[in-house]
């Protein structure tokens, strides 16, 4: 049997629902036949860096490794991530999926998949492939137990059986990881042997940090984290040619997302989006890669964009349904001209924020703007930089760059210039000479929303109720009528950025048969507020809705109509009655509107007891809860 003829057979797999004589095919191929037709595939991945390498330019970074890994094969000057934060990024990457279709956007959150939405290394060990990762996972769906031949810390091609096997090995290294910079004792591990940087000899810092020698030694931390990561990936490089392989294997390195530090990490902008992307090929596959050993690529590369790569490489037809799309191995599709990001909670936080970017120009879309650009988080807040950050803040001594990041709230629409403004520093939404490419990225991104149904637009409270009847998060959208239904949702979510001028819009999703669609009427009536006022009674109906997120988002905006009062029962209510993320929703409301949640303080105190004793279902929301108290009697008590 023929490599092509295995690689219909599978192809068939992933279509056909009914697997089983495709399945019988295969098993009876044995993998060696194959194994001298494909090549040896390693990914080293590291987590928390932009590109501060010495390759990209960089010449306060120590990466001599990486820098002549860069000199053997060609360097990606255009790689992003579609989530600026690590799970929901590696969902995309092991599924070639979006994470806001397939429902894995929420930061710590248990999604379903459909059956045939498998992880890619799955199709790749059907074909003969031995496949291992060390060790990271942090997918947000349970993988099916065929996903790997091995997977713990001490997976490695060298474990395989047969040495003719052809592999795929990947190296998930975890010295750069936000941890290893804010946590002393897990700084001084990491770099343990290491040559330091000298904070005060580091030049400008990013322009939204303060330049303080605080700000400067947690800048140099993070330079001293690339060095201990470099010398890792050289290890696995000496690996290769100890055994040797290097000759008869592709090495692809990459970062999970930007920088893991305030404005970076979890966030859209390239600082957490644009990543670092090394593909090094051996004389032998030098054809199926683009460009010649040490030349730079310039084209458009989003990281879920490997998961199909690799299935290219190995000759297997990417499923239909797979987002991603090849950038690697023969037979390509067209360069993409577009590369989209997303941002919903993150932790114990909500935001909803989209992102399309070209070459060039990056959109960003807010569809929450009254929130502020950055939310109190646990995680980050105990990280020495954010408070260095607040601490600039309460003195009143930021700069320009830190105001920004720092305000109570955001514009609907960011427009930057990333090559003369290559922080996004300056917001040319508003600037009549770039109105024709806001435009254009603009319909680019609501289309996108239709074509890859975007449940994100969902809240997360009516996004589980979904998922339990049917099954997985995938099909919410792709029952009969929900490309109707997607429409009414992204349309009602994009009028609730548009002021009074939508009113008459969002009165009527109040009245859709969808609570996704009245959700979002109510959101924009309460971005309102007094300015609403003539349309209380409308908000006021729906605080009996079934659904508690649209009762909450009721609630919301009745206090923002200054009228609490009977606000404020619902609101409790649903945090002591609610699903674990309709509780969530209701104490970021009752954060939210500040002084007018002091007669319920006595409820949020019980906001702060963890649901049945389990913390990793309630911590979420006891946080939030501990915040609000903070803020509203002038306390500064932790939780974890």
């Amino acid at each position: 049997m023929t490599l092509q003829l295995r690689a219909f057979i599978l192809a068939a797999y992933f279509k056909s629902k009914c697997r089983t004589f495709a399945c019988l095919l295969l098993l009876t191929i044995p993998t060696t036949v194959f194994s001298a037709e494909r090549p040896n595939i390693v990914w080293v991945s590291c987590e928390d860096i932009s590109e501060h390498l010495g390759c990209y330019g960089d010449d306060q970074a120590t990466t001599p490794q990486i820098d002549q890994l860069a000199k053997e094969g060609v360097l990606y000057e255009q790689a992003f991530v579609a989530a600026g934060v690590c799970a929901p990024c590696r969902s995309t990457i092991i599924t070639g999926m979006y994470h806001t279709s397939i429902g894995t956007h929420h930061m710590r959150c248990s999604a379903q998949l459909p059956e045939f939405i498998k992880p890619f290394t799955i199709a790749m060990r059907e074909v003969g492939y031995y496949c291992t990762n060390s060790a990271k996972t942090d997918y947000q769906f349970k993988a099916p137990k065929n996903t790997w031949d091995e997977s713990s810390g001490k997976a490695h091609w060298r474990k395989r059986k047969d040495k003719d096997q052809p592999f795929f090995s990947v190296f998930n290294f975890t010295e750069c990881h936000e941890s290893g910079i804010n946590s002393d004792s897990k700084y001084h591990a990491v770099t343990k042997g290491i040559e330091k940087h000298d904070p005060a000899t580091l030049k400008s810092l990013p322009p939204y940090y303060p330049d303080t020698p605080t700000a400067r030694e947690y800048w140099g931390r993070y330079y001293d984290v690339i060095t201990s990561m470099d010398r890792r990936v050289g290890k696995i490089i000496a690996e290769l040619k100890e055994d040797g392989l290097y000759e008869d294997t592709i090495v692809i390195y990459w970062s999970d997302h930007g920088v893991g530090l305030p404005r970076a990490k979890r966030w859209l902008y390239d600082s957490g989006m644009k990543v670092p992307l090394i593909v090094r090929a051996p004389k032998k596959w030098e054809s199926l890669i683009e460009g010649k050993p040490g030349s730079t690529i310039d084209r458009l590369v989003s990281l879920m964009d490997l998961g199909p790569s690799m299935l290219n490489l190995a000759g297997i037809s990417a499923p239909e349904h797979m987002q991603g799309q090849a950038f690697l191995g023969k037979n390509q599709p067209p360069a993409r001209d577009y590369v989209f990001g997303a941002r919903d909670r993150m932790d114990e936080r909500y935001d909803v924020i989209r992102a399309v970017r070209d070459k060039r120009f990056k959109y960003i879309r807010n569809y929450e703007p009254f929130k502020p650009y950055y939310q109190y988080m646990n995680t980050p807040e105990n990280g020495p930089l954010m408070r260095e950050l607040r601490r600039s803040q309460n003195d009143g001594t930021m700069n320009s760059g830190e105001a920004l990041f720092m305000a109570a709230t955001k514009p609907n629409e960011e427009l930057y210039d990333t090559q003369t403004d290559p922080h996004e520093i300056k917001n040319l939404a508003a600037n009549p000479q770039y109105r024709e490419i806001l435009e254009r990225l603009r319909k680019v991104h609501l289309q996108w929303v239709l074509d890859t149904k975007d449940v994100g637009l969902i809240p997360e409270g009516e996004l589980t109720v979904r998922e339990k009847t049917l099954g997985d998060r995938y099909s919410i959208l792709r029952q009969k009528g929900a490309e109707t239904l997607m429409i009414r949702i992204r349309d009602a979510a994009a009028a609730s950025l548009d002021g009074e001028t939508a009113l008459a819009k969002l009165v009527a999703a109040t009245n859709d048969d969808d609570a996704a669609v009245r959700y979002w009427g109510a959101i924009g009536i309460g971005n309102l507020g007094t300015k609403a006022k003539s349309n209380e009674k409308t908000i006021r109906r729906l605080l009996d809705d079934p659904s508690a997120v649209v009762r909450g988002a009721a609630a919301r905006a009745l206090c923002h109509m200054e009228k609490p009062k009977d606000a404020l029962p619902i609101l409790t209510q649903i945090l002591h009655e609610g699903t674990q993320w309709e509780r969530l929703y209701a104490i970021n409301v009752l954060d939210e509107i500040d002084e007018q949640a002091m007669p319920v303080i006595a409820d949020i105190k019980k906001g702060l007891k963890y649901r049945n004793g389990l913390v990793a279902r309630g911590k979420y929301v006891v946080r939030v809860a501990n915040r609000t108290l903070n803020e509203l009697q002038g306390t500064n008590n932790r939780v974890p």
